[in-house]
């Protein structure tokens, strides 16, 4: 038996060998883990991803939050309507875009809160539009740029700063987001594990 096979230095070098394999293959796993996440919160969110990682300053951040809100939504009642609760509110948007013609942003304001309570009779249950938007974007990522872009004419409208051109685009969005929310089903996609 030779007794340099057990020196100290060699048995500390192969440690040392193994920890350094064992935390190039923790880190090799966590790696494709972030690029698994990622990939999967990109698909889900699609253009929102983005604007996440822009309004968090970073893209682990953007992802914490994005998961918060899958987390939050799945919490959520969030459901599509039926055929009986549909009806009323596409007798409601002909009756505000008849009225659009001679009252353009009282239209586009009542537009916004009929926006608001087909959100609410789903299940997005914020209060707040940045939580509404949030939500929305969780399960119906595409109308969440949209549905911001109406809201902002809508502000701009309540301090009467807005074109009849504003206003008339901001419809055309409400009319898409209805279309939309009227005749969707809930996504049900549950995240990555």
């Amino acid at each position: 038996m030779n007794i340099n096979a057990y020196s100290p230095q060699i048995i500390l070098g192969t440690c040392i060998a193994v920890l350094v394999i064992m935390l190039l293959i923790v880190l090799g796993v966590s790696r494709l883990r972030s690029r698994n996440r990622t990939a999967v919160l990109r698909e889900r969110f699609g253009p929102e991803y983005d604007v996440a990682v822009r309004e968090y300053g970073s893209r682990p951040k953007a992802e914490d939050a994005l998961e918060a809100r899958l987390r939050h939504v799945d919490a959520l009642p969030v459901r599509a309507l039926e055929e009986s609760e549909r009806r009323p509110y596409l007798a409601e948007w002909e009756t505000i875009q008849a009225r659009f013609v001679d009252h353009p942003r009282g239209a586009i304001i009542e537009a916004d809160e009929m926006m608001n309570r087909i959100l609410t009779a789903r299940g997005y249950l914020g209060a707040r539009f940045d939580q509404r938007i949030a939500d929305l974007s969780v399960n119906h990522a595409r109308l969440a740029d949209p549905y911001r872009r109406a809201n902002a004419v809508v502000v701009k409208a309540g301090r009467n700063e807005a074109t009849t051109e504003e206003l008339r685009g901001a419809m055309i969005l409400y009319r898409a987001l209805l279309d939309e929310l009227l005749r969707a089903k809930t996504v049900t996609m549950r995240r990555a594990a």
